[in-house]
């Protein structure tokens, strides 16, 4: 082996073994409380910073320094961030604020700049870190596997509430499980830190990083974890030695130094089932067929409602309940720059812009997305270059429409994924734009910015900015309205009963994903425009962390969030106190996810004196009377209006087979459904009765065999198109969507049907179901007995 090549699998050994230190941290804390710790590289950052602090600010010994970072103050962060309680939605969201925290008070106590003086606690020689992971992984393993702690861990991993039920103390499982990622984050921390860039931002997303050796391990096995980190370490520390000429030379140079970027994405696309059931997953058998199903599998269910939970989280709180203050205030904040020095704000309503894009991914739809800040960069970068030949007025909408068609880059995998590995996609994604386009010199040098022709000054602009940001207001609070509303709205609350009534859940989540990405990219041109320069820094992928949080503490599902977020993150950031704004929405967030009560349904309707007259004024539909048995009048119900829309056919199957690993559920099964009849399906827990009506309904696809309607085979359809085609169906556990009305949610089964008047059929079926009262029709489904949520959903089938 040559002097160079061995000199490069010593420097990668030692990138390799700090990645695999996070990833075994990462890998224990989510066995032990089913939560991924974004905050780890932040936790990671701030005992860097400490330990420098300790042994160069103040001089302390550097043994007693180290002691005190890793073994006190990085494992009480962890017990800390135990208190958030066991909910995985609640915990995943406290991650994310004590990240902005975290990263807010580096930035307050020590500043934005980098420091290049950090202490190093072991040797420069690789082999030394080296062993000490595998020490740590080889304690880990052995704790795990013969002491009672370990039993308890195992208990815990496979099925909590049956753990606790058995007498285990699974809170503190969770505590031991949040203390030990804590330290393995601190030892990453002071590992790194004498060897890179150590500042608020820098270290964070160098950890987050290299998160891509927990994702790859499935969150499950240290010994993927630490092969798959110093493979990655050696393989990148490798690239480095190649310089190909030409167009190649600057690509293969930023792949030398951001591999695990790329492992991250890789991983988050192909690791199916990371933090976050597969659509069969919550489907499998029960009973006798549950052995089958490993232990992960059995849990992820859990995991996965719970993060499907983070979405609806993700509208208004108890902490700062947005829709409760009128517009004044904002508009006052936000016209009042016109009319005075607008130099600080110009700001606000660029970041308005960008903000408003996560309402509609996020607020509207209910996709966990941490990569918008790529977007909004992307804008400004092409308008950036576009404008060195067009106007900036024309450059700037055509900006808009490049970027716009690569959100599907997002899109297209969210139509799989859904919670953590969705949100892990997105920030991936996020992550690769921001290293291989937004920093490197072959996109961004040479790149000038300037402001359209008649829009120079400060109050010019700024008047621009606020015109463009009323205009994406109006657009997206018409998507919030009528059937596409009613879609999103549906899709967000509830995905799998929203494509069991015929909504094209696919199709949504590009249309949001797209039309996200195009107002990133119109509020990152106006950023770069306003700030007459393009800073790299500005979309970098933490810095969009801090907007999903702001936007979340206010409600991502609110209008006025977006402009409330960007004046409070502006006004924060605006004087020498830079971290401030990080600070507070950290704290706000920590705040919200651990004391927000139960969720209210929200109130559309008020109902007063002087309506109920005027309601009681209008004609209502004639019911007619017939002779009852027992010779009184009875109410006849008139002949519904969808009476004439006949049968599509019998539903037949042919030779249905599914397997769940080695366990058959199915097996040549044949059966027909005839139109106008009901059939039912009888047998004991575990004979595979679910998920035979799965396969029929289009939630699951059968291994081999065939579905068809009325002669038609169906067997490749999705859910939503069978549904479309007339198989209609209900669901075990409720599937109603929350935010809307009973009225609302049978019409979206009428618009997304065969029927010809959708409001005439609704009122058809309300009637059928006794569902038409006043006290019913306009009511919210939240909080609604658990018999009439049942006719709800028939209603809407």
């Amino acid at each position: 082996m040559d002097p160079l090549t061995y000199d490069l699998v010593l420097a990668g050994l030692t990138v390799g073994s700090a990645a695999a230190l996070t990833g075994i941290g990462l890998i224990v804390t989510y066995r032990a409380t089913g939560v991924l710790n974004l905050a780890h590289g932040a936790i990671a950052m701030i005992c860097a910073f400490l330990l420098r602090q300790l042994a160069v600010g103040w001089g302390w010994p550097l043994p007693l320094a180290a002691c005190l970072t890793l073994l006190v103050a990085a494992p009480g962060l962890g017990l800390l961030m135990s208190f958030v309680g066991s909910d995985p939605a609640r915990a995943l969201a406290a991650t994310i604020g004590v990240l902005v925290l975290l990263i807010g008070v580096a930035g307050l106590v020590w500043g934005p700049g980098a420091r290049a003086d950090a202490p190093a606690i072991l040797p420069d020689t690789p082999w030394i870190q080296l062993a000490a992971v595998c020490v740590l992984a080889g304690a880990v393993a052995a704790v795990t596997r013969w002491t009672r702690f370990g039993k308890e861990l195992r208990a815990v991993v496979d099925n909590r509430a049956l753990a606790e039920l058995g007498g285990i103390d699974a809170g503190r499982v969770a505590a031991a499980g949040w203390a030990f990622g804590a330290f393995t984050a601190g030892l990453t921390g002071v590992l790194l830190a004498p060897y890179v860039r150590l500042d608020p931002y820098g270290l964070p997303l160098l950890v987050m990083e290299v998160m891509a050796v927990a994702v790859a391990a499935r969150m499950r096995s240290l010994p993927v974890a630490v092969g798959t980190a110093l493979v990655l370490g050696v393989a990148q520390a490798q690239l480095t030695r190649f310089h190909p000429s030409g167009r190649l030379d600057p690509l293969l140079q930023a792949l030398g130094s951001n591999l695990f970027v790329v492992a991250l994405l890789i991983a988050a696309l192909t690791m199916r089932g990371v933090g976050v059931p597969e659509p069969a997953a919550a489907l499998r058998p029960t009973g006798p067929a549950r052995g089958a199903v490993t232990g992960a599998a059995r849990r992820a269910p859990d995991t996965g409602t719970a993060l499907r939970a983070l979405a609806a989280t993700l509208r208004p709180g108890p902490v700062v309940r947005i829709r409760q203050l009128t517009w004044v205030p904002v508009a006052v904040l936000l016209v009042f720059p016109v009319v005075s020095t607008p130099h600080t704000a110009v700001a606000v309503p660029a970041l308005a812009v960008v903000l408003l894009s996560l309402v509609i991914v996020t607020g509207r739809s209910g996709q966990l997305a941490l990569g918008q800040a790529a977007y909004a960069g992307l804008g400004a970068l092409f308008a950036a270059r576009l404008s060195e030949r067009l106007p900036e007025l024309v450059a700037l909408p055509v900006a808009v429409a490049l970027v716009a068609p690569l959100g599907l880059l997002t899109g297209w995998p969210a139509i799989r994924r859904r919670g953590l590995a969705l949100a892990l996609t997105t920030f991936a994604v996020g992550t690769v734009v921001s290293r291989f386009v937004l920093t490197q010199p072959y996109a961004t040098s040479g790149v000038t910015v300037s402001r359209p022709a008649g829009f120079g000054s400060d109050r010019a602009f700024y008047t621009l900015e606020l015109a463009l940001l009323g205009c994406s207001l109006l657009a997206v609070a018409a998507l919030r309205r009528g059937r596409m509303g009613r879609a999103l709205a549906a899709m967000r609350d509830h995905e799998q009963g929203a494509a069991a009534a015929g909504v094209p859940v696919p199709r949504l989540k590009l249309l949001a994903f797209v039309l996200g990405a195009a107002l990133a990219a119109l509020g990152g041109g106006l950023l770069s425009m306003g700030a007459s320069a393009f800073d790299a820094t500005a979309y970098d992928p933490v810095r969009g962390l801090l907007w999903f949080a702001a936007l979340m503490i206010l409600g991502a599902d609110t209008l006025l969030a977006a402009p409330a977020a960007a004046v409070l993150l502006t006004v924060l950031d605006s004087g020498s106190h830079t971290g401030l704004a990080a600070t507070a929405v950290g704290a706000l967030a920590l705040l919200l996810t651990r004391f927000r009560p139960a969720a209210r349904p929200p109130r559309r309707l008020t109902r007063t004196p002087l309506g109920e007259r005027a309601r009681a004024r209008l004609p209502r539909p004639p019911v007619a009377l017939a002779r009852s048995g027992t010779g009184t009048r009875a109410p006849r119900r008139p002949a519904p209006d969808w009476a004439e829309v006949s049968p599509p056919g019998p539903l037949t199957a042919r030779g249905l087979r599914l397997s769940y690993g080695a366990f058959t559920v199915l097996d040549g099964v044949d059966l027909t459904v005839e139109p106008g009849r009901v059939t039912a399906l009888v047998g004991p827990n575990g004979a595979g009765k679910s998920t035979l009506f799965h396969c029929l309904c289009g939630t699951l696809r059968p291994a081999s065999g065939r579905v068809a309607l009325a002669g038609t085979d169906i067997t490749r359809r999705s859910a939503h198109a069978r549904t479309r085609l007339g198989v209609a169906r209900t669901f075990q556990q409720l599937a109603v969507f929350p935010s809307l009305t009973v009225a609302e949610q049978v019409r979206i089964g009428a618009e997304q049907g065969r029927v010809r008047d959708p409001g005439r059929t609704v009122e058809s079926v309300l009637r059928l179901l006794d569902l038409d009262g006043a006290s019913v029709r306009d009511r919210y489904t939240a909080g609604l007995p658990t018999g009439l949520l049942r006719r709800v959903e028939l209603a809407r089938a």
